[in-house]
C-alpha cells in the first residue's frame, strides 16, 4: 500500500479529519481540518511527515473550520470543494456563531476542483468525484491504488449524509452514491466525516436508506 492514513477526530463534532501520506516520500495531505489544529499538527509531527496540501469534501465548518488558519500557518494551497459550496465557505463565520465556534474565518481555495479531477501528494494520486447532495459542492476522494474512499458526509455506516441544510436535496445525494460511489467497487472501504469505517459492498447490501 502506498498510502497510509490516520483518522483525527476534530471539534465538538467529533468530526474524522483525515491525515494521508505516501509512504515512499512521507509527503502528506489533510482532508477536512475542521478545528484542533494542534491536535493533528502533532501526528504530522510524530510521524514525521511534510504536510504539503490542504484537501476540503465541502463547506461544512466541522470540516471546513480549521482551514484558514492551518493555510496561512504553514503556507499550504487549498483544493476543494466543488465551487457550488462557496457560499457555505463565505458564510464560516455566520456558521460559527451559530454552531459556537471560535472566530472561524473564510477563505477562497487555491483549486476548485470537478469531476474526474485528481490531487497528488508524494507519489500518490486521488481521483476526485463531485457527490452532490449533502451540499452541492460535496467530493470525494478515491485511491484506485488502494481500494479507499474519503468520503466527508456523503455517506456513513447504516446511515447517509443530512439534506436538510440550504442546498441539500435527498433524491440528488442517492444519485451521488448510487452513481459515483458504487461502481467503485464492493470492495472499497472508505473513511466518512463521522463514525466508523466501513466499506462500500456492507453498505450496498445493508443501508437502509440506500442499500440495494
Amino acid at each position: 500500500m502506498t498510502m497510509k492514513y490516520q483518522i483525527i477526530p476534530v471539534t465538538p463534532f467529533e468530526q474524522n479529519c483525515s491525515l494521508l501520506w505516501c509512504d515512499e516520500t512521507r509527503r502528506a495531505a489533510v482532508v477536512d481540518p475542521g478545528g484542533d489544529i494542534a491536535r493533528i499538527l502533532s501526528v504530522v509531527e510524530k510521524k514525521g511527515l511534510q504536510l504539503e496540501k490542504i484537501l476540503l469534501t465541502h463547506g461544512h465548518i466541522d470540516h471546513a473550520g480549521g482551514v484558514a488558519d492551518l493555510a496561512e500557518r504553514l503556507s499550504l494551497p487549498i483544493e476543494g470543494p466543488q465551487r457550488a459550496d462557496q457560499f457555505w465557505i463565505d458564510g464560516l463565520a455566520d456558521q460559527s456563531r451559530m454552531f459556537g465556534f471560535p472566530n472561524v474565518r473564510a477563505f477562497t481555495p487555491d483549486r476548485w476542483l470537478e469531476q474526474g479531477d485528481s490531487v497528488r501528494f508524494g507519489q500518490v494520486e486521488l481521483e476526485v468525484l463531485h457527490c452532490p447532495g449533502h451540499t452541492p459542492g460535496h467530493v470525494v476522494f478515491f485511491s484506485a491504488a488502494d481500494r479507499l474512499a474519503v468520503v466527508g458526509d456523503v455517506l456513513f455506516q447504516g446511515s447517509v449524509g443530512r439534506t436538510d441544510l440550504p442546498q441539500g436535496d435527498f433524491e440528488t445525494l442517492l444519485a451521488s452514491i448510487r452513481g459515483r460511489l458504487w461502481p467503485l467497487g464492493d470492495d472499497v472501504a472508505f473513511i466518512s466525516g463521522h463514525g466508523a469505517m466501513s466499506t462500500l459492498g456492507a453498505e450496498r447490501r445493508s443501508n437502509p436508506f440506500c442499500g440495494d
